[in-house]
Formats: structure tokens, sequence, C-alpha cells
């Protein structure tokens, strides 16, 4: 690897960690005047948490600004001339800034929104394959986090083995299990509750998984965070 290389890489590490790491699920409530999402719930940063303070919309606009800002470090360092390890390790590292701001006590979401922005410029085709598993999954069992789960697991087995099969550069082996194993890494105690039977489930469903029915014009109450 030549000396040009190496710094871009450098550079994809910081400014990934960096973009990722801007809380968009504290900024948003802010600028509107709501609550800070970290004194609710969770405790999270991610679109669960933001619509638990702010409501579905706003934490829309959030979600989108946490994908954009992972589709934006891959950019970056596209248009700088990295090349595919370098934006493969722009495109990890949001994730990781998403979910440990250095901005916020290295804390924050899951992980999801930016793994998704990041895929967006890296692998748009797996992301359009695994889009309707993570709906469908959420639909059939009113768990957003099973849906998040399920769905990163299937796009980095898919994405690894288009890597064999294409072939691509071995570098996608690692985004492959990267992404997914980011995205479980910060679910752990998501998967805790699975196991349990504790999670929380979208929607009212009274004496479901230790989770009551909720009044009426309440945001949509769900524990991943995106």
């Amino acid at each position: 690897m030549q000396m040009i290389d190496i710094v871009r890489a450098a550079v994809a590490l910081i400014a990934g960690y960096l973009l990722g790491g801007i809380p968009f699920g504290i900024i948003v409530p802010r600028l509107i005047g709501g609550p800070d999402p970290r004194t609710l719930g969770s405790g999270r940063t991610g679109g669960a948490n933001v619509s638990r303070a702010v409501g579905f919309r706003w934490a829309a606009v959030s979600g989108l600004l946490d994908v954009a800002k992972g589709a934006a470090a891959v950019l970056l360092i596209k248009a700088i001339g990295g090349d595919d390890v370098a934006q493969i390790l722009a495109a990890l590292a949001a994730i990781v800034g998403h979910s440990r701001s250095p901005f916020i006590g290295f804390k924050g979401g899951r992980g999801v929104a930016p793994a998704t922005g990041g895929a967006l410029i890296i692998a748009p085709l797996i992301l359009a394959v695994i889009f309707p598993i993570f709906v469908i999954v959420i639909a059939v069992t009113r768990v957003s986090s099973l849906g998040s789960l399920g769905a990163s697991l299937i796009g980095g087995l898919v994405m690894i083995a288009a890597t064999l099969v294409i072939p691509l550069a071995p570098v996608y082996v690692v985004y492959g299990a990267g992404v997914p194993g980011l995205i479980w890494l910060f679910h752990h105690d998501n998967i805790k509750r699975i196991l349990t039977g504790k999670e929380r489930r979208i929607g009212p469903s009274a004496g479901e998984s230790g989770m009551g029915a909720m009044p009426a014009g309440t945001p949509t109450q769900q524990t991943t965070q995106k």
C-alpha cells in the first residue's frame, strides 16, 4: 500500500467517525424545542427514542439525516480519490461514530441508519434486496430490532457471497462481516430482551412483552435505535 493510500485510509477513519458522530437525534429535537431523547425510554439517540420525544415526523427527519451522514462519509472519501478500502473504512467508522459519538459522551444509537447510508453508495443492489426483508419482519413480528438484526445479517451474507462469486475485492468480505457485526454488537441489549421474551413491540398491545397499551396520541413505542 502506498503512502497516499495510508493517508486516505486514516482520513476515512477519522472523517467517517466524526461525521457518524453528529447527533442529529439530539440536534433535531433541540431545534424544535423538544425534550432530549436521552431523558426518555432507552436513553439512546436513534429513531425510536426521537419518536418518543418529538413524534414520528421529526424522528423521520432525524433518521434521514443519520442515513445521509453515512452516505456522506463514503462520498467524501470517494471524492478525494479513496479506493474501496478507504470507502469501506469510512462506512464502518460512521456506524461506530453514530453509536459511540464523541460529541455526546460516546453514546448514541444502534447504527442502522448510517449503515443504510453507506450501503446506498457501496452496495445499493444488496440494500434493495434486504429492505423488503426488514419491512416484512417488522410487519410480522412488530419487533423493529428483529428487522434490523435479520436484514443486516442477510445483507452481510449476500455481500460475502457476491464477493466470492463475482468476484469483488477481498475487502468487501470485511464490509459484509463488519456491518452486521457492528449492528449486532450495538443491539446487544435488544438481543438479550428478545431471548427472554421481553423486547418491546411496535404499537398498542396490552400485556405483550411487558408493554401496556399506549394512550391516544403517544408516539410509537419501540426499542431498537436506528
